[in-house]
């Protein structure tokens, strides 16, 4: 670093970034991706002058690649804590107030478009894009918005909401690309020649280079133009200034600010924010891959205080209520359940441009992890044993022209060229155009690239790792049948293929020895376990959740009530969601204990816990009208059926067909329900451990797995390659070695081993089997 003011006491210091406990790499899918800094802050090493009197540094990140950063120095005239947040405050409490002093002036840098702030106490630059608001303990508080004084403040430490890339000038990427040590060679080699009067060779190689560093500079420009275009997004938005109504450019933006979800205008969120008021669907495929719609339901205060923006991903308990920038907005709808006078719904932004989900990606793109490609070591080995030998040469044959009396020029030229002939000039340019070929190669099926050496990388590529479900097999399945329970054999049914033959809707068509109970709660599952919602009068949701509704035949009406809202909220059957039979099946023909015969069938959702991987199963309560009770319907893996079940409702062949079913490749959702006593207050103060446990087994749904019909060539193709394939799935192991088997990821007749895992401390004694 260079003192701006005194020179004779600092020379020349380096920003080191000291590895700490605040960690800025983060990689999980839609979580934040930082740069590629070893922490939070740099430090000064030495022991004298402070950081505060520096005018630029030099940054040097994990990979040892330096760069030199010019701070930029505003009037501020704040706290530290509204810089570093409320939890560098409350590390001071109990010491003098002149621990969190007033900035008279803000000092930061903008590394790779992450801010950096100068810490007066900690004689540090450290970031503040993990910023908190203290004052975010109170939902309704929040509502009321910033004032122009406040969003000024905001916007002088956060910057402008904007993920805006700076495009390179295109002498800066004929810098970046001519200076390359080949191109450097290939210059002076060209000067070389002419002085040798060699012009005819040395027109041919400069033609060849100019041709492959232009077409190198225009595919880089052109690629990184269009990701600015995909990065950049604008738009007005209404947001709450000074307690009005305005409509305001979105990059003026910043965290605290209140903004109106539910404008017609607003097809994508403009930065990350919490949900307040009102509630949304999002496709959040920008961040998983997966477009499959995502409810957001508003935050209480509990999930404000969960809500940690230092961490490298959001909490299960706020990620209902985060809305991640980038992401398309599917609905927004105003409050609907009539306790929230608000007549819109809101967002309060809490994270703004590259310090956002959406600009942590982009980074990754533009910043990736250097790769030591072995192609490059080995070229440069290559080049330095053939400059060994040319320089060995250059000693020889210059000894031996002085003893021939030539005049010294010609000895240079003439020694010199053995170099040229040893180490050829026209290698950089011909490893460029091979590489501008496969590029054009890639334009054609849609794939870009901004950094033009990669492809050499994607070219050694030996592993390739795919997902199962939408990926080799196609993304929506199709219901097979179901196979339920019978008592009192304790046998499972024949294949059941229709919700007709599933639950007769005539009594002489149901067969007396049959005790259509538990029919009743696989075509009540299946009906009513789901997390979907109706948008412009069409059904959106998990595919897997349409492919099984749409087996039943019932019709869906969403209510205003959340199904899967905060746990004790106030539950009311008039704004639950319902669903009903087809026409013809509205009534059941089967009296049923604690049932008013003339009802209606209908199913209230009254409550529901949503589907948790670690847990693999999802779950709802429903009520019928005119009943006394009220059921409980589990749908999840079959593995983790048997913990929450009780033993003596699972038939003797479960296992058997279970296995019947995965060796051939299909899908298999396992089905528990059973009948509490109907209670508004017990329900909505019902705990997850609560409800799924103690359950009856049903039985399995069964869908088809289809291979997509490019799988099977494209995995021949990649084996014929030399480039192995893996499969990656969270499937049923055995599902996932019939499809292997059957797109020849493994061979058919090869034998697979499953591995068992038992908790426990280890036998000594055991023995494998």
């Amino acid at each position: 670093m260079q003192d701006s003011g005194s020179s004779s006491d600092w020379t020349e210091e380096e920003a080191v970034i000291d590895p700490g406990d605040e960690g800025l790499q983060e990689d999980e899918p839609g979580h934040v991706f930082e740069s590629s800094l070893r922490s939070t802050s740099f430090e000064r090493r030495k022991s004298s002058g402070s950081l505060r009197d520096c005018s630029w540094v030099v940054v040097e990140n994990q990979w040892g690649e330096f760069e030199v950063q010019d701070l930029t120095e505003v009037e501020y005239g704040h706290s530290v804590s509204t810089v570093f947040g409320s939890a560098e405050k409350n590390r001071y409490t109990e010491m003098e107030e002149d621990d969190d002093p007033v900035l008279s002036t803000l000092q930061f840098l903008d590394y790779r478009y992450i801010r950096f702030c100068f810490h007066p106490l900690k004689d540090k630059f450290m970031l503040c894009s993990d910023w908190k608001d203290a004052n975010w303990t109170d939902v309704r508080s929040i509502r009321a918005g910033l004032d122009s004084d406040e969003r000024y403040r905001r916007e002088q430490v956060f910057g402008k909401n904007q993920i805006d890339i700076k495009q390179k000038t295109i002498p800066q990427l004929l810098v970046d690309e001519a200076f390359h040590p080949f191109y450097v060679f290939q210059i002076c080699s060209l000067i070389l020649w002419s002085l040798d009067e060699y012009y005819y060779y040395a027109v041919c190689i400069f033609l060849i280079s100019v041709v492959s560093i232009t077409t190198t500079l225009f595919e880089t420009r052109s690629t990184m133009k269009r990701l600015r275009e995909i990065s950049r997004f604008e738009c007005d938005i209404r947001v709450v200034r000074n307690g009005f109504w305005r409509q305001v450019p979105s990059a003026e933006l910043v965290p605290g600010d209140v903004y109106e979800v539910s404008d017609p205008s607003l097809t994508q969120l403009p930065c990350d924010s919490l949900l307040l008021a009102g509630d949304c669907i999002v496709n959040e495929s920008m961040l998983t891959g997966e477009s499959v719609p995502v409810s957001k339901i508003p935050a209480t205060n509990e999930s404000l205080r969960m809500l940690d923006l230092r961490s490298s991903s959001v909490s299960s308990g706020a990620a209902k209520n985060f809305l991640f920038g980038g992401t398309k907005i599917i609905r927004a709808r105003r409050p609907q359940d009539g306790k929230d006078d608000e007549a819109v719904a809101l967002a309060v932004v809490a994270r703004t441009g590259f310090n956002t989900t959406k600009g942590a990606l982009v980074r990754s793109m533009l910043f990736p992890k250097p790769s030591g490609f072995k192609f490059y070591k080995d070229a440069f080995r290559y080049i330095s044993v053939m400059a060994g030998v040319a320089g060995a040469g250059f000693v020889a044959s210059f000894v031996n022209f002085v003893r021939l009396n030539l005049a010294w020029h010609l000895i240079i030229v003439r020694a010199l060229d053995l170099i040229t002939i040893v180490v050829p000039p026209a290698l950089p340019a011909t490893l460029t155009i091979g590489t501008n070929f496969a590029l054009s190669r890639l334009r054609t099926k849609r794939i870009f690239c901004i950094s033009p050496q990669r492809v050499n990388v994607g070219g050694k590529l030996d592993v390739i790792c795919f997902d199962k479900t939408g990926t080799l097999t196609e993304e929506g399945l199709d219901v097979l049948g179901l196979r339920v329970v019978h008592s009192p054999a304790m046998r499972f049914s024949e294949l059941l293929s229709g919700s007709s033959t599933l639950l007769p809707g005539a009594a002489y068509e149901r067969d007396p020895t049959v005790d259509y109970g538990v029919h009743k709660a696989a075509l009540h599952t299946m009906a009513s376990c789901h997390s979907i919602r109706t948008v412009d009068g069409k059904l959106v949701g998990d595919p897997l959740d349409l492919k099984m509704f749409e087996f039943t035949g019932w019709t869906f009406e969403e209510g205003t009530q959340d199904p899967f809202s905060a746990q004790g909220e106030e539950v009311r059957l008039r704004d639950c969601s319902l669903v009903k039979p087809p026409a013809g099946s509205e009534f059941d023909p089967q009296e049923t204990e604690g049932l008013d015969a003339n009802a209606a069938i209908q199913l209230s959702i009254i409550k529901g816990f949503e589907f948790v991987s670690h847990l693999r199963r999802a779950s709802i309560v429903v009520s019928q009208a005119g009943s006394n009770n009220a059921e409980v319907l589990v749908k999840g893996a079959p593995e983790c059926m048997k913990a929450i079940s009780r033993p003596d409702s699972f038939p003797v062949d479960y296992e058997d067909l279970l296995d019947f079913y995965t060796h051939r490749g299909f899908r298999v959702i396992a089905c528990a329900a059973k009948q509490i006593p109907y209670s508004l207050t017990l329900l909505q103060n019902m705990e997850r451990d609560e409800a799924e446990s103690e359950l009856d087994f049903v039985g399995f749904i069964i869908f088809e797995n289809k291979l997509k019909s490019a799988t099977s060539e494209t995995i021949e193709e990649l084996e014929q390659a030399g480039i192995r394939q893996v499969m990656c799935t969270g499937d049923n192991i055995l599902t996932a070695i019939s499809v292997a088997r059957e797109c020849s990821l493994i061979d058919r007749t090869a034998h697979c081993f499953v591995p068992h895992i038992i908790d426990g401390m280890p036998d000594p004694d055991a023995t494998a089997r």
